[in-house]
């Protein structure tokens, strides 16, 4: 791919330009996945996922009823989070109207799952995880790359001074701890937005009540109940469990992977295919990773029923071969390695080792 592949405007008459073709392809793999039926409603499946969700509360509701103020009830806490956790990868499947063919439909689903069970604004979420689908790890559009307690470019890295940088320059080393205040995050920031009325948000008084009852009624609730000491050491664990859980899901799919400039411009394939990892190691990461751990294919498909997403990964996998479109796919616990690494090397300034392959390729040239 060439600078002029970017920028040269198709002329009639004349060859259509590379940019042009890889569209061209794009809409022929789509075709050939709505043929295959891989693009279908799987609202039967999707109920049977919320009969089980439901399940799986009420015998952890029944847990926690059963073993009262007993220290058995940390073990309660964090299978609690974890279906808290499961809920969400609901909720972001109905967010991306995967489950039914109503908008409206999936819109409550979401709003209604992942501020009732998750702790977080669905109106918050859109907003942030739209713009990440547009532009997957593009410095300073995509928000789950923006500069925080952690850094994910050498920029933000090189900003910094005193303990930040001596933080900056470890911070691989403190991924995991840091993951565990994933969720209080998520929390933060759905009430940060909630709560300001400056920004337009769609049905803003339900969101607040559904918060309120996550976020006080119900650790209220765990404190009358098993008292202050086990209250206390309830919610604290409930809460690192899902952030560990949550942010140890999302963390592997892109973080590590290369970073694109806020001023270059590439195809929609490689725009998500080159940014994207997927992680390998069968049915129990299907699972446990709410089928996101086919990222590649659900950032091609976003609509897609994350039941489909591992039939369509061999089209796809095809489809970039024939290509020469690199394809990232790794184990779970490999991918902790790759972002720990890159988190570490980032923080110590190294920029070449992340830089976007498309940039790199034109520079060459």
């Amino acid at each position: 791919m060439s600078s002029a592949t970017l920028s040269r405007p198709a002329s009639a008459g004349r060859t259509r330009p590379a940019r042009d073709r890889h569209v061209t392809d794009f809409i022929q793999l789509t075709d050939e996945v709505r043929a295959a039926g891989l693009m279908k409603r799987e609202i039967a499946w999707y109920v049977g996922r919320m009969v089980r969700l439901g399940l799986g509360f009420t015998a952890v509701g029944v847990m926690f009823v059963m073993l009262g103020q007993s220290w058995w009830q940390l073990a309660t806490a964090v299978l609690f989070a974890i279906m808290c956790a499961l809920t969400g990868f609901l909720s972001h499947d109905a967010a991306h109207r995967q489950i039914f063919a109503s908008t409206k439909a999936n819109a409550w689903t979401a709003l209604i799952t992942g501020n009732l069970f998750v702790g977080l604004s669905h109106g918050w979420w859109m907003n942030k995880h739209g713009k990440h689908h547009a532009n997957p790890n593009k410095i300073g559009v995509d928000l789950d790359i923006e500069a925080g307690a952690l850094v994910f470019d050498p920029e933000s890295a090189a900003k910094r001074t005193g303990f930040a940088k001596w933080f900056a320059a470890r911070q691989g080393a403190f991924f995991f701890p840091l993951l565990t205040l994933a969720a209080l995050d998520l929390h933060v920031g759905s009430l940060r937005r909630v709560l300001d009325t400056t920004h337009a948000m769609p049905h803003r008084g339900v969101e607040i009540a559904l918060l309120v009852v996550r976020l006080i009624a119900f650790p209220i609730a765990v404190l009358l109940f098993l008292g202050p000491v086990f209250g206390t050491a309830f919610l604290i664990v409930q809460e690192l469990a899902l952030g560990l859980y949550f942010g140890g899901s999302f963390a592997p799919n892109h973080k590590g992977m290369p970073l694109v400039p806020k001023d270059v411009k590439i195809d929609f394939m490689r725009r998500q295919t080159l940014m994207s990892r997927n992680i390998s190691g069968g049915w129990l990461v299907d699972v446990g990773m709410g089928g996101l751990n086919y990222q590649i294919e659900h950032h091609l498909f976003p609509t897609m029923s994350s039941r489909n997403l591992k039939l369509v990964q061999p089209m796809v996998r095809a489809y970039c071969a024939e290509r020469s479109i690199p394809y990232t796919e790794t184990t779970l616990a490999q991918s902790y390695m790759i972002v720990m690494r890159y988190l570490n090397r980032v923080g110590l300034g190294q920029r070449d080792p992340f830089e976007c392959p498309v940039t790199a390729q034109l520079r060459t040239r």
